[in-house]
């Protein structure tokens, strides 16, 4: 993998306000990059530094061979970039946007069609070329916001909050769109929603008050602060008091006769005792079924430990 965007201790204030506080990372070619917070984390203040639409009071930002305050048009050109409103010009048909979009980003006219076809047909676009945006739905406005990104063929492409107000249908479709378009290009994504992170992203950041607290793959964050419980579920009654005094068990929450929750050390998995345990007091284990952790837990685990 190519490496991308490099980010050095950017910052950016407005006026005393420091909005981004001193981060750095890294964007490589087929990477999805997911940056979460909740709102006034930065998020978008950072994309917009990124995106070359907003100057950093502090930091560099490396885009392929070029800084974007040195090479700044050339940096640009590197970039797709989708803000959290899509730019479009609603009384223009598709493809009439589409070729406007692709003159301002320089693609020569003898190139024009050929990639009006290419990002008309990776966008499922198709079908409503020949249609006024205006009288296109949100999901469809969104894949052309998506299209006039891609329209010059840049290596990194930035999405701010993709899917916001859209239908689950059009969410699953933009899902796809995004993973299909990371085998070719670096992505970076900024959203609120975590179920959206876990199944697109294949890093993810976490913000909070300018600041990256969290940064690591999806698949490391998930194992590495993984939920340690089990539920058990039996048949006769459990003893709370015997179950407690088994190595690893950390702390038991009893949600009937039949059914306790049991959280437990990482370093001690007490599964087989616990099983040998329902079998000498003949509780009649009906199932031990582990309880994971989901990314949103861990999202506000982390924001939560920052607060307090």
């Amino acid at each position: 993998m190519s490496t991308l965007i490099e980010v050095d201790h950017l910052s950016r204030y407005f006026g005393k306000v420091c909005a981004v506080n001193d981060i750095s990372f890294t964007l490589e070619r087929g990477q999805v990059l997911g940056f979460l917070g909740i709102n006034g984390a930065g998020k978008t203040t950072t994309l917009q530094m990124l995106s070359g639409n907003l100057a950093p009071s502090n930091g560099n930002i490396k885009i392929k061979d070029f800084t974007i305050i040195n090479n700044p048009i050339q940096a640009k050109q590197c970039i797709g970039y989708l803000p959290d409103t899509p730019p479009l010009y609603k009384d223009l048909t598709v493809t009439e946007f589409l070729i406007y979009c692709a003159k301002i980003h320089g693609v020569s006219k003898h190139e024009i069609k050929k990639t009006l076809e290419n990002v008309l047909q990776r966008c499922a676009l198709i079908s409503v070329k020949n249609r006024l945006i205006s009288n296109l739905s949100k999901g469809y406005q969104q894949r052309i916001g998506i299209a006039q990104a891609l329209i010059h063929n840049p290596d990194i492409i930035i999405l701010d909050e993709p899917t916001v107000g859209l239908d689950p249908l059009q969410i699953k479709e933009i899902r796809q769109l995004i993973k299909k378009l990371s085998e070719d290009h670096g992505i970076i994504i900024s959203t609120h929603n975590l179920s959206e992170a876990e199944e697109v992203c294949s890093q993810v950041q976490i913000i909070h008050k300018g600041c990256l607290i969290v940064k690591e793959r999806i698949t490391e964050l998930m194992q590495s602060i993984k939920q340690c419980s089990l539920l058990i579920t039996t048949k006769k009654p459990i003893d709370c008091v015997v179950l407690n005094a088994i190595d690893g068990v950390n702390a038991i929450e009893k949600i009937s006769d039949y059914q306790v929750k049991i959280n437990y050390l990482d370093s001690l998995d007490p599964t087989q005792s616990i099983i040998q345990c329902s079998l000498l007091n003949n509780w009649a284990l009906i199932e031990v079924t582990p309880i994971k952790k989901s990314l949103e837990e861990i999202f506000i685990s982390y924001i939560d430990k920052e607060q307090s």
